[in-house]
């Protein structure tokens, strides 16, 4: 599985805004099972990455976060990338080089935010 920045922007912008803790089922779409495997390893990852935390439950024989939320870095995190213009100006720019690790965009990000507040 390749990573998906745009799916990692989006599952953590549903965990925050969801009302209660969220599952894996409630950020998966339903039906369509390659899609669901695909949001299932991008949580995953967001938890690997500390960006998420949550109790764990096993689906095919590994564990998958439950009662989803953000944790300190992941909140950080989306409010670097929240906003859609510099998240735009971030992938533009990131588009420069064949694939960049979330670190990366990030900085991408924080660079942008500086720059809109003209501190660049």
């Amino acid at each position: 599985m390749k990573r998906d920045m745009e799916l990692v922007r989006e599952l953590l912008l549903k965990i925050e805004a969801a009302t209660v803790k969220p599952s894996w089922r409630a950020l998966a779409p339903q039906g369509d099972e390659t899609e669901i495997q695909r949001v299932i390893g991008h949580i995953r990852l967001l938890d690997e990455g500390g960006l998420i935390k949550g109790t764990k439950s096993i689906h095919d024989g590994s564990d998958i976060p439950e009662n989803i939320e953000l944790t300190w870095k992941g909140h950080e995190f989306l409010d670097d990338v929240r906003d859609p213009v510099v998240w735009g100006k971030t992938k533009e720019r990131a588009k420069a080089v064949a694939s960049v690790g979330l670190d990366f965009v990030w900085e991408i990000a924080k660079a942008e935010i500086k720059t809109r507040l003209g501190l660049s």
